[in-house]
């Protein structure tokens, strides 16, 4: 009997296919640090309803809907502090720490001595399909997560910019967003 409760207890410890990243606790004590913060939970359920508020006829809105159509998430967490320091490189690699497995491959990182600026982007790959997305950007009074669940092809992700939070990204080679008349 001792046996099979380890096993099991081994098996609730193993990632799970298709898991999503998980916010660490700390967040939370960020968002009572930060003068501004911007939080939003769209699991697939909640994107579907949101699909039905965008329209088939405006070009933009129809590419997020198709889009959205076959995702499992969306999650942003963003935190805007009045000073510098007001959270940690633990915070950030509490987050990071979950993209080591084999599954993830960071495909940019963006560093700046001079203004204190990071940013790195990371791809979940299950064979040849894009599974997830996930980009983290840190600056000196500004931590900013995106976690992006299911399929989606990079060059999408402008399609979802500045829309259900999050932030807008040209991605070389995607066509620019018109501006509406």
């Amino acid at each position: 009997m001792k046996i099979g409760w380890t096993v099991v207890l081994l098996a609730a410890a193993l990632p799970v296919n298709g898991q999503e990243i998980k916010f660490p606790a700390s967040f939370d004590k960020l968002a009572e640090k930060a003068v501004e913060t911007v939080d939003v939970t769209l699991d697939s359920s909640l994107l579907q309803m949101a699909g039905k508020f965008l329209s088939k006829e405006k070009t933009d809105e129809a590419k997020a809907k198709e889009l959205i159509s076959g995702l499992k998430g969306i999650y942003v967490r963003s935190f805007t502090f009045e000073k510098e320091g007001e959270y940690s490189r633990e915070d950030v690699e509490s987050i990071l720490s979950q993209l080591k497995s084999p599954s993830w491959s960071r495909i940019v990182g963006v560093r700046s001595k001079v203004k204190g600026e990071n940013a790195d982007i990371f791809l979940k790959r299950e064979g040849d399909a894009v599974m997830g997305l996930f980009l983290i950007a840190a600056e000196p009074k500004q931590l900013t997560v995106v976690s992006i669940s299911g399929p989606i092809k990079p060059e999408q992700l402008s399609e979802l910019g500045g829309q259900f939070g999050v932030p807008e990204v040209e991605v070389e080679g995607a066509p620019k967003k018109q501006e509406p008349k």
